[in-house]
């Protein structure tokens, strides 16, 4: 596999930020420096690594020519790229390419964009409709926007992380798409939750039930990916009920700023949001079945 000269470095290494650095690592990338706001977690990585275990975000910018970042949500893109924080990426921005593959606002990566493009450098969103294997493996689904010439200097890089890879347009576009993914997953998970519980509620065998749910419309990537963890009530987390309420808000948030009403979405979105406010918001996002089977936990007691 061919290698950039690029020198790599990583904002936000969760789930998907540590096994998309430890994926480049594996096939020749130089990754340099990583930054965490848990410390602990960046200082376990950097050493499994062999990169720096940075103080700042800063420092990442510093000691790499390219910077992914994997935060949770706006709050969290405008504070690594804050203009009025010496620690922030923007101070060493002049150069550098920064590739946000975090599952922010479209308004968001635009204002981003803007930003760094002021200071000098480049930015590119890379929106992943992936999961935590896939990232680890090199086989993630990876939706690009920004300018033609950022997705040109960080193709060679994103080809090493992923099977299938995308330029879906300027920025903001292809966080629309994503957002959009996103949004229908969710309503389909919460859909199959429902139809679980009520299978559960009326006496039928929830095997036999996904059977015939995977033999006919009632198909989806959710029942092959979400019914059996229902069952049997694993949530080994993947994507989190945390993230799904946040990805949810995002969807109802385009839909009323275009005039649409979106009813399937927002009850989703409400649904995530009682999730999250029981204190389930760390599990997988199959744990909404917890919401839908009426002898587990009521969020209502």
């Amino acid at each position: 596999m061919a290698q950039s000269m690029e020198r790599i470095g990583f904002v936000g290494v969760g789930r998907m930020g540590a096994n998309m650095a430890r994926r480049l690592k594996d096939v020749g990338g130089v990754v340099t420096a990583i930054y965490d706001v848990d410390a602990a977690r960046a200082a376990s990585l950097s050493q499994e690594l062999g990169a720096e275990c940075a103080k700042t975000p800063a420092r990442v910018a510093e000691l790499a020519t390219v910077v992914f970042t994997v935060v949770t949500d706006d709050t969290g893109m405008r504070a690594i790229f804050s203009d009025e924080d010496s620690a922030s990426l923007l101070t060493q921005a002049n150069g550098r390419l920064f590739v946000n593959c975090a599952t922010v606002s479209p308004e968001v990566h635009i204002e981003m964009e803007a930003l760094i493009e002021q200071k000098g450098g480049q930015s590119l969103e890379a929106c992943m409709a992936s999961s935590i294997p896939q990232a680890r493996e090199g086989s993630l689904y990876l939706m690009c926007g920004g300018n033609p010439d950022s997705f040109d200097r960080a193709k060679p890089i994103l080809e090493m992380l992923s099977a299938n890879l995308l330029y879906i347009g300027q920025a903001g576009q292809a966080a629309k798409v994503k957002a959009l993914v996103n949004m229908v997953m969710n309503i389909n998970t919460a859909g199959l939750a429902e139809g679980l519980g009520l299978g559960a509620a009326l006496g039928l065998d929830l095997t036999m039930l996904q059977e015939v749910f995977s033999q006919t419309g009632a198909a989806s990537r959710v029942l092959e990916t979400d019914g059996a963890d229902m069952q049997s009530r694993d949530y080994e987390c993947y994507f989190s009920a945390a993230h799904a309420a946040k990805d949810a808000g995002i969807a109802c948030e385009m839909a009323e700023s275009v005039g649409l009403v979106s009813p399937l979405a927002k009850a989703t979105w409400e649904q995530y949001q009682r999730l999250v406010a029981i204190g389930k918001g760390e599990l997988d996002k199959s744990a909404i079945a917890e919401l839908t089977f009426s002898d587990r936990q009521n969020p209502e007691q």
